[in-house]
């Protein structure tokens, strides 16, 4: 999971619930003091939420653009049914439709996925009907199919869990897993990242952590898609082998950023130069 370097939000943005014709989602607004340049939907992965693009918000509110980041369906702060089938990639990928009729304001509307989330707004173009609404689409840390094997092993004793287990023990299990792999975080990040764990909908998790293991690889028909294309990823990456994201960005013919120093979350771990390179490719 993504964790974010802070949580306070800066002045430029606000928490709120966006309403959508598919219902209201938790979200994190910024907008530029200035001339705004166009607005960027932010979707997040498996097991993360809007606040792992909380260190994007006021570098590319600076840059001009007016950023909405949100939890998606069984996410944090958005919750949703116990239904398995609410949150298939197809039905997410309505949501980012539905996210964006409310986003969309006349002028250009950016689309950025990361990870798991990187699959979901390739299902939302790939299923749209008509002229495109996105003027851009990112794929940040996101490849083209299942993720790593490793991996999926990994992900798989998790949605085999989640089958039989209440979500505060098999946190307690990551949490012994993990601790002599990470430096671990400060105790405000900590605790956030437990609340955050408990409050997912654990039918939400099952759902997209089965996708993940058994993801086609959609690239050709995306490559067909005529919209501009940027791959981003760190140098290093747990879910997708960098060569992997790196091959992606050619079939795709899209434009490709490695940032120094950051692996599976760039979007936290290095934002200033993640919110460039994003910048740069909007503009």
């Amino acid at each position: 999971m993504s964790t974010p370097p802070f949580l306070t939000l800066p002045g430029c943005a606000r928490a709120l619930r966006l309403p959508t014709a598919r219902g209201e989602f938790a979200a994190l607004l910024a907008e530029p003091a200035g001339p705004v340049r166009g607005t960027a939907l932010l979707v997040p992965g498996f097991t993360g939420s809007k606040e792992d693009f909380i260190a994007l918000l006021e570098p590319l509110a600076e840059a001009g653009y007016r950023i909405a980041a949100i939890d998606q369906r069984g996410q944090y702060e958005t919750g949703g049914p116990a239904d398995p089938d609410a949150y298939a990639v197809a039905e997410l990928g309505r949501d980012v439709h539905a996210l964006t009729a409310a986003l969309t304001d006349g002028g250009p509307l950016h689309l950025l996925g990361h990870s798991f989330g990187g699959q979901v707004v390739r299902e939302a173009v790939l299923a749209a009907d008509g002229p495109l609404p996105w003027a851009s689409l990112t794929l940040l840390s996101t490849g083209p199919g299942a993720i790593d094997p490793a991996e999926a092993a990994r992900t798989k004793l998790l949605v085999d869990a989640l089958a039989t287990m209440e979500l505060e023990p098999i946190w307690q299990v990551m949490q012994q897993m993990e601790k002599a792999q990470a430096v671990p975080p400060r105790p405000e990040i900590a605790d956030f990242l437990h609340r955050r764990w408990l409050a997912n909908v654990p039918q939400a998790l099952a759902a997209m952590g089965a996708h993940l293991i058994s993801a086609p690889d959609r690239v050709a028909e995306l490559a067909a898609v005529e919209l501009p294309k940027l791959v981003l990823s760190g140098v290093q990456d747990y879910a997708w082998p960098v060569d992997e994201q790196a091959g992606m960005a050619r079939r795709l013919g899209a434009r490709r950023v490695a940032v120094e120093g950051a692996g599976h979350s760039p979007n936290a771990e290095q934002p200033a130069v993640t919110a460039a390179a994003l910048a740069a490719f909007w503009g």
